[in-house]
């Protein structure tokens, strides 16, 4: 047979997606992959149940139907202070992953380097590699998931051409102070480079932190490029819908990459998810607070059960220490993925190893995430409770 390509040898598939599978096979709780298990607002399954009769059912424009490029720019325009234009500012994608791909298509050439904080989520890495670029890994090192700044800027004298970073971070909840953010922004700045941002867990920041825009701080609009999506927002991760926000010169090109790459998303989610977009203040602070209750429900179970864990500051997801069960003689030799196969099998919890957001040779971390009912997460902890008994 011909070869294939090089650089897909470099990556596998995504091991998050394969929990699930794993999870659906032995009828597991799946507290791997990071969607609900509750439905989305009524107000907006009601708009899309008016859209099934009325329409729209053909191609949308190809970067976006016009109402919802003009309601995602009234709402970031806001987030960031500055006036966005749905024309030219504005690309629709098939959910943040498109758009992350799109930015990276559109910035990178072969062989150009891109700074990748780690652990990081799994896209961004094979994304780089897609692209032709190389990913350049900067450690966020636990428990408190810090950078040095340092290390940024050796990776921009290398000539690294942006730096991607998720905020809140996917998978270890971290959410970077302004100054931060600032810190990484001079020295985009200062080396003539991007930052590409995954904002997607925008409005699950809990208290007493705060989230910022990139794209909002003093001169970071034309070095930023924003990646969103609606589906943790308003819990439609399977409608597929993000964005791309940016200037015009990297919109215009990046909508190229976009028609090229899947035509548009689908019309009629387009129509419906523009409901929510119109929501109020009050919705995302109900939405806060419903994650908030989760997020504690979870960790104060976790705790109860002597599982050690971060405290995510954002994002629905937490990390759990395992190495106290990997130092027991009938786990000698497992992996982190073999653990996770085994707590499917025998604790009926599906987990993320963590090995794979870890650039670096971390085998002793979980992942799991509290988007489900508490009805399902009391289920949860109690099949992880099980795991207790195997500790001295």
């Amino acid at each position: 047979m011909p070869q294939i390509s090089d650089r897909v040898q470099t990556f596998t598939d995504s091991v998050i997606r394969r929990m699930t599978r794993i999870s659906n096979t032995y009828g597991a709780i799946n507290l791997s992959q990071g969607f609900p298990d509750f439905d989305p607002p009524k107000a907006i399954l009601n708009r899309l149940a008016e859209v099934a009769l009325e329409g729209p059912h053909q191609y949308s424009i190809t970067f976006g139907a016009k109402n919802l490029r003009e309601a995602i720019a009234e709402k970031q325009g806001k987030a960031i202070g500055r006036a966005i234009d749905p024309e030219t500012e504005v690309l629709v994608t098939c959910g943040s992953t498109e758009a992350m791909m799109c930015a990276m298509m559109t910035i990178c050439n072969p062989g150009d380097k891109v700074l990748v904080f780690s652990p990081f989520y799994e896209n961004y890495g094979a994304d780089a590699i897609l692209s032709g670029a190389e990913p350049i890994y900067v450690p966020l090192v636990p428990p408190e998931y810090d950078f040095d700044i340092q290390q940024i800027e050796d990776g921009f004298k290398a000539g690294a051409k942006a730096i991607i970073v998720c905020n809140p971070s996917n998978p270890c909840g971290k959410v970077f102070s302004r100054d931060k953010l600032m810190s990484i922004g001079e020295l985009a700045v200062k080396y003539d480079a991007y930052v590409i941002t995954d904002e997607v867990y925008e409005h699950l920041v809990y208290a007493p932190y705060s989230h910022t825009c990139m794209a909002g701080l003093p001169g970071m609009y034309d070095h930023t490029i924003t990646c969103n999506s609606l589906s943790k927002t308003f819990s439609i991760t399977g409608w597929r819908l993000g964005y791309l926000i940016g200037s015009s010169v990297v919109v215009e090109t990046a909508k190229k990459v976009h028609d090229f790459l899947t035509v548009g998303a689908a019309a009629p989610l387009q129509e419906a998810a523009v409901t929510g977009l119109h929501f109020g203040e009050e919705y995302y602070t109900e939405l806060l607070e419903l994650y908030t209750k989760k997020r504690d429900f979870l960790l104060d179970g976790l705790d109860r059960i002597g599982l050690k864990h971060n405290v995510p500051q954002g994002t629905y997801f937490v990390m759990i220490d395992i190495q106290e069960f990997l130092d027991l003689p009938q786990f000698q030799g497992f992996t982190d993925l073999e653990f996770c196969e085994w707590m499917i099998k025998n604790i009926g919890v599906a987990a993320v190893p963590g090995s794979s957001f870890f650039r670096e040779n971390i085998n002793n971390y979980i992942r799991l995430h509290f988007a489900r009912s508490e009805e399902t997460l009391k289920e949860a902890l109690t099949r992880l409770e099980r795991m207790k008994s195997l500790l001295p």
